[in-house]
């Protein structure tokens, strides 16, 4: 077991270098933001997913995983950071909150991928489940999770009745991705980092007492529909 987990880790820090990217921002923090609005704009100029144009113009929330790394060998797992921002009832955007976004499998199973991911969040029950506490995407307070392929559009792929839908894009030797039983959780120290202060992702994200003049927030704020 030891051996496999050393194989594990080596193929998550190949994913990692291969992944890399020169960024005008030198905090890590900053950099994943940057790397977060990129994904989001990229793929909804992606005509592989018609999908995400039509649930992300009328979510709560937007989850955006820039790099989701997974690799295994016979033990899986799979890990990224990532950031969620809010809209309110007059259709502004919070600034970012980090979160990570993980999960453990096991199987035969030999390769590694990257993918990004992007999550609307479409009703308030997601939204709060998430929130402020670990959770188990689709385990945890009943909360359901759809992920929808490549050129579906959402009016005729799915029946609009999941709390959040995921829309992942990826290479590497697996084939697709599922985010069932995956855990997300805040990421405080992050928060801390980019804010300068220990915030809780409520004052972020709804209670807005946290403001920034980060340039990369106000970017990915900019990008969001």
């Amino acid at each position: 077991m030891p051996t496999l987990r050393k194989m594990t880790a080596l193929l998550v820090l190949a994913l990692l270098m291969a992944c890399s990217t020169p960024s005008a921002y030198t905090t890590e923090t900053e950099q994943l933001v940057d790397r977060a609005r990129i994904t989001f704009q990229s793929m909804l100029k992606d005509n592989q997913y018609p999908g995400l144009v039509d649930l992300s113009s009328r979510a709560k929330a937007i989850i955006i995983v820039p790099s989701q790394l997974r690799a295994a060998f016979f033990v899986g797992g799979s890990g990224g950071n990532a950031v969620m921002l809010v809209r309110d009832q007059q259709n502004q955007w919070s600034p970012p909150a980090f979160y990570t976004l993980g999960g453990l499998s096991f199987g035969l199973q030999i390769g590694g991928s990257a993918s990004e991911i992007v999550i609307a969040v479409m009703t308030q029950k997601g939204l709060e489940a998430i929130m402020d506490r670990r959770v188990t995407l689709g385990g945890d307070a009943g909360i359901a999770i759809g992920e929808i392929g490549k050129g579906l559009n959402a009016s005729t792929a799915i029946g609009l009745n999941a709390d959040m839908y995921a829309f992942a894009r990826s290479e590497g030797l697996f084939a697709g991705i599922s985010l069932e039983g995956s855990v997300i959780a805040p990421r405080h120290s992050w928060n801390q980092q980019f804010y300068g202060a220990s915030v809780e992702p409520r004052d972020i994200l709804i209670n807005r007492t946290v403001r920034t003049n980060n340039l990369a927030a106000i970017a990915l704020i900019k990008a969001m529909p």
